[in-house]
């Protein structure tokens, strides 16, 4: 018996461009090299985040995600009942609107494959009974729940929040809007490690041709020229963490997958192959910026002054790396490359979150706005004296059986009303996390910026992908319940398959 046969194994191939045949063919080869063939429903999940002009290297490109469904394709030997792609893009926005702006709906239909957009989709719920679980269950969308053999095709990026975004973070998008956003805050990290006990992948595919640094959803392009594939998330996310020098067991999702058994992430322990050495991998990655950068940090030097003390729970972190002041910085990027003019247009203004206990150098005329439901802080703005008592509640006050969407049209009037309305030296703005949406949103009615939801082109494909999702939800409404449940028996255990799907 081979003694490597069990051991996990990434694969690390060269790619020139994003050439759909080249793809094809290398992602064919690597699933005869792992011996696998999809089989039943097999469902593929890239990551569409964000997608369209703005955001050209946030998503897994439409070249890479055709390439790998015709490899699926050819290794098809008769037994795929259903081949699909599903996904959840960044919330608030119609997922059928990313799908359009990457140009996958042309792609889909010629390759007659189904679409599904994971907010439209009856909710699964999944049991959990782990040690260490932030909840006892979690939701995810039915095509998700059933498939046989699953496929995780991520985008090679950093993230603000979670250092990186390879395979295992690309889980956040197998949750809808309402579900998503709970736990998405100083616990990012163990949501994410939840996560995992809905579905492994019997594949991973990322891509890497053009890999995004520095942010997560608008990203500085990366050439690498990899297509990196495996079979098992904690290996795979551990050899992309050595490609970019960072060492998996400081990200907390990845360490904490593995400590729970879904796999190594020691390199010994795992196989790496392809024709692309480890070492040349990191020559290519050479100065590769993560994402992982205090708030306060980021705006120095700017007209926004920014100050950051520990969330709730402070013996877990001193700083809320998976909640609002990521957001902030995200909401800012966009911004910078909607309106040229937006540093310029910024007027000065101070942004506190958590636990602040300093003090707030503003001067008269200057906004200070405190973020998210945890922020606190006591003290004098001027001459006038501010009390900001938190207003955050436990997570076990909050039941995902009774969560509901984020609509955007109520974030847009909610926000313009509390900042219009706002008088005096400082406002709050509420949430557990304040979105990146409604981020957005407060920094063009403080900056008088443009309004990238009312762009001319962006708003008629908003407003049309919009209605049709709406329009989806009032149908499955008169249908019935779109929740059910699903046991453990139904689902299998929720551990690593390698080789799942396997030749026989």
């Amino acid at each position: 018996m081979d003694p490597n046969a069990e051991r996990p194994t990434v694969i690390i191939r060269h790619c020139d461009s994003y050439d759909v045949e080249t793809i094809r063919r290398i992602v064919r080869e690597g699933l005869e090299e792992l011996g696998l063939r999809p089989t039943g429903k097999t469902l593929l999940k890239p990551n569409l985040v964000a997608a369209g002009d703005l955001f050209e290297h946030a998503h897994t490109r439409v070249e890479f995600t055709e390439g790998v469904l015709l490899a699926l394709r050819d290794r098809d030997q008769g037994s795929v009942t259903e081949l699909a792609v599903g996904e959840r893009c960044g919330i608030t926005v119609p997922t059928r609107m990313s799908y359009e702006a990457a140009h996958y709906n042309p792609m889909l239909k010629k390759l007659d494959v189904r679409r599904y957009c994971f907010e439209e989709v009856p909710q699964v719920e999944i049991p959990l009974t782990h040690p260490g679980r932030l909840r006892d269950y979690l939701f995810t969308p039915e095509p998700v729940a059933q498939a046989d053999f699953f496929v995780n095709c991520p985008k090679f990026k950093a993230h603000p929040w979670t250092t990186v975004t390879f395979s295992m973070k690309n889980y956040i998008g197998i949750q809808d809007d309402r579900h998503r956003l709970i736990d998405h805050d100083h616990r990012l990290n163990e949501k994410i490690a939840d996560l995992q006990y809905i579905v492994q992948p019997q594949f991973i595919a990322i891509d890497a041709i053009i890999a995004g640094e520095g942010r997560m959803l608008t990203p500085i392009p990366f050439a690498m020229n990899l297509i990196i594939m495996g079979n098992n998330q904690p290996a795979f996310d551990a050899v992309c963490c050595a490609i970019i020098g960072v060492d998996p067991h400081d990200v907390d999702h990845i360490a904490l997958a593995s400590k729970r058994g879904f796999g190594p992430i020691d390199l010994p322990a795992i196989t790496i192959k392809g024709d692309v050495s480890l070492d040349d991998a990191r020559k290519r990655a050479h100065g590769f910026q993560v994402g992982l950068i205090r708030v306060e940090k980021y705006f120095e030097g700017t007209a926004i002054t920014a100050y950051a003390g520990p969330p709730p729970e402070g013996e877990k972190t001193d700083y809320c790396w998976g909640g609002c002041p990521g957001a902030i910085e995200e909401a800012i990027e966009i911004l910078r490359l909607f309106d040229k003019e937006c540093d310029a247009k910024m007027p000065r203004m101070h942004v506190v979150f958590g636990n602040y206990k300093g003090d707030i150098d503003a001067r008269p005329g200057e906004k200070v706005v405190f973020i998210g439901d945890c922020a606190e802080w006591k003290g004098k703005i001027g001459n006038e004296l501010v009390q900001i008592r938190s207003v955050y509640k436990d997570r076990a006050t909050k039941d995902p059986h009774h969560a509901k969407h984020d609509d955007i049209f109520a974030k847009m009037l909610s926000v313009s009303t509390k900042l219009g309305t706002s008088r005096g030296s400082h406002v709050r703005i509420e949430g557990c996390p304040v979105s990146v949406a409604e981020q957005v949103l407060a920094l063009v009615s403080l900056g008088g910026l443009k309004n990238p939801y009312f762009d001319g082109k962006n708003m008629l494909d908003f407003n049309r992908a919009y209605f049709a999702w709406r329009a989806t939800q009032v149908t499955q409404r008169m249908r019935g319940v779109p929740y059910q449940k699903l046991g453990p028996t139904q689902r299998g255990e929720g551990m690593p398959v390698i080789g799942g799907g396997s030749e026989k």
